[in-house]
């Protein structure tokens, strides 16, 4: 039986909606999404009702939200936004009889057990599919940090939804032991999201500028992000290189944590950096665990090139609930 659904990404930064086609627990089509500014709109509901407004359809009872934050309890808070979303009251508010919310990255594990090979880039490793079986560890750089883990077995998949991206930062050089410090001025504990978000490339330019004893000219997000990908700025190229070495640093922690078998990496900033990656330290930081470094080699690493795996995550985990 096919059925259609409203698949909501709800980010820091962005709120996405899109309506998909479901036939069982397989994903039909996905519609083209509208994509709202969370600056832009006090709440949730007044981002949906934008969304039905522009809608060519009548919306459908029926939602599935990819959430960037913890999804257990009554309130659910957005990590780097203000909304609140109470999962109790979308029926009533929303007027939806059938809803299921995940954590953002869970969404993106529910997409990657749903996708088959053409929604990845080979980023490191043996260049082959992701495997039948095993755990799959999925991060990803965006507004924040994103980590879940994805466990295959023969028959199904098993989504595991983490807080990884707040565990601590480790310098694994004196470079990155200065870099520390700077960062110390500012924040009492320094996570790895610190690092590897949207802000986190700006933290390390100003912690390299203050090292260097250079001024830091560039103070918009944006713009550091075109000098560092050009090259044009050569702090900014340094901040660059320091994100993606503590990227494959970080990515290599969590596969050894969770008994990896596999890595796909997702993210706005992760989709962006698809063709520097694989010419950066990535690789090298990754596999440099001492005795495991055999082992991180023989691990594929994917790079998710899907355009919107939080819509079709979610959209993947409605179905499973639902089918």
């Amino acid at each position: 039986m096919t059925r259609r659904i409203v698949s909501a990404d709800i980010g820091g930064t962005h709120a996405r909606f899109g309506l998909a086609t479901l036939d069982g627990k397989r994903i039909v089509s996905m519609d083209e999404p509208v994509t709202l500014k969370t600056a832009d709109h006090g709440s949730f509901q007044l981002a949906w009702e934008e969304f039905a407004r522009r809608s060519d359809e009548p919306v459908p009872p029926a939602l599935a939200i990819s959430f960037a934050g913890p999804v257990g309890g009554e309130l659910l808070k957005l990590t780097n936004n203000p909304w609140v979303i109470r999962p109790a009251l979308i029926p009533e508010k929303l007027g939806v009889t059938d809803y299921v919310v995940v954590n953002d990255f869970g969404a993106v594990a529910s997409a990657v057990a749903a996708f088959d090979g053409s929604a990845y880039t080979h980023l490191c490793g043996p260049d082959e599919p992701l495997p039948g079986e095993g755990m799959v560890t999925i991060l990803g750089p965006g507004t924040g940090l994103g980590v879940a883990a994805l466990l295959l077995r023969q028959g199904g998949a098993e989504v595991i939804e983490t807080e990884g991206g707040h565990v601590d930062f480790a310098p694994l050089d004196a470079l990155e032991d200065r870099i520390l410090a700077e960062l110390r001025k500012s924040f009492r504990r320094v996570s790895v999201e610190r690092i590897l978000s949207g802000r986190g490339l700006m933290n390390l330019y100003e912690a390299l500028a203050s090292i260097e004893g250079r001024p830091a000219t560039i103070h918009d997000e944006k713009d550091l992000w075109a000098a560092a990908m050009e090259g044009s700025d050569s702090l900014a190229a340094a901040a660059l290189d320091r994100f993606c070495l503590t990227l494959g640093a970080v990515a290599g922690d969590l596969a050894l944590a969770q008994g990896a078998a596999a890595v796909a990496i997702g993210g706005g900033l992760g989709f962006r950096l698809k063709d520097h990656l694989p010419r950066s330290g990535f690789r090298d930081r990754f596999i440099a665990k001492g005795r495991f470094e055999r082992r991180m080699d023989a691990l594929p690493v994917k790079l998710i090139t899907h355009p919107q795996p939080g819509l079709f995550g979610a959209a993947a985990a409605f179905a499973r609930r639902f089918a």
